[in-house]
């Protein structure tokens, strides 16, 4: 009992300490290959600390709810690194870990997102938390039929069996149901963090924000905490691609070496998504808004062709 806690206080730590550096990375790949020197890997974690240090400053029209939201944002996040098979299978969080679970915790985070945009009283805020609720009507079925599809063929909706089961019989995730899965949880990937080609996470282009537009009245240690959030959002959604879709090197027990190995193998699959997420980023253009409803609609049937193909394709 002593060890799965400490390991959940490990995943934790991975979730929090590795999404500022994911986000440097993918930063930092972007930049490469656009033909710039870019910013280090550890700028995020400067910007953080920058941020943190400086008052923030509140509007007088604001509610709790303003106050409230980058507290619990932040909190959502690093609940759900308990709640995912990040390093091994055997978490005290497990049996509590299933897709439905989390997605009510994301979606807890979206809607006060989407409150404190409004709260302000601020034209842009509330374009940006009518735009992050269609994406988010969109998207977050997208991802539990997604994972529903693996499901299936498992026979249990909680993360952890469907990650054991995955490991032990890889032969068990190879069809083309798990294909069609990948791709339309990838694409609500991009869609629900804010990346390209739905949201462009480096401008502040009035005509063109979503995610930026609900924090553009945020400053101060209220900023880093939904800046972090954001990042941690990120290495999350990477994860579930990561270990639902190729769980090889997940520890199968709570031995140090099965560990230390689990955590190599996710900084290679999570370092392998964000070059593929960099590399897509430079060679796509931000789609138009009234587009990404046709995006997401795209991703919901590829995932809805993931269940059906479990009846045909054995």
């Amino acid at each position: 009992m002593a060890a799965g806690i400490l390991l959940e206080a490990l995943q934790v730590l991975v979730v929090a300490l590795g999404a500022p550096l994911l986000v440097g990375v993918v930063r930092r790949l972007k930049a490469r290959l656009q033909g710039r020197r870019g910013a280090g890997v550890l700028q995020p974690f400067y910007d953080l600390r920058k941020l943190l240090i400086k008052e923030a400053v509140i509007s007088e029209n604001t509610s709790w709810i303003f106050r409230f939201t980058p507290y619990l944002v932040a909190s959502v996040m690093l609940l759900s690194a308990l709640l995912v098979p990040m390093l091994t299978t055997h978490t005290p969080l497990g049996s509590i870990g299933n897709i439905i679970v989390l997605m009510y915790l994301l979606l807890l985070a979206t809607f006060f997102l989407a409150l404190a945009g409004l709260d302000a009283g601020s034209a842009f805020g509330g374009m940006g938390s009518s735009r992050e609720m269609i994406i988010a009507a969109l998207a977050e079925p997208t991802v539990m039929i997604a994972i529903f599809a693996i499901a299936l063929r498992v026979g249990s909706t909680s993360l952890d069996e469907i990650v054991r089961r995955g490991a032990n019989d890889p032969l068990l995730l190879l069809n083309p149901g798990h294909v069609l899965a990948f791709a339309a949880l990838f694409i609500v990937t991009l869609a629900e963090t804010g990346r390209l080609p739905v949201d462009n996470p480096a401008t502040h282009l009035e005509l063109t924000m979503i995610h930026e537009a609900m924090i553009l009245e945020y400053s101060g240690r209220h900023l880093a905490l939904i800046e972090w959030a954001a990042g941690m959002k990120l290495f999350v959604f990477l994860v579930l691609l990561s270990n639902l879709f190729f769980p090889w090197g997940v520890a199968q027990s709570l031995e140090p070496r099965a560990v230390a190995l689990a955590v190599a193998a996710l900084a290679l699959k999570v370092g392998a998504l964000a070059v593929a997420i960099a590399i897509l980023e430079t060679s796509v253009a931000k789609l138009r808004l009234f587009r990404v409803p046709e995006l997401l609609s795209g991703s919901f049937t590829l995932a809805l062709l993931a269940v059906v193909s479990f009846f045909f394709v054995r």
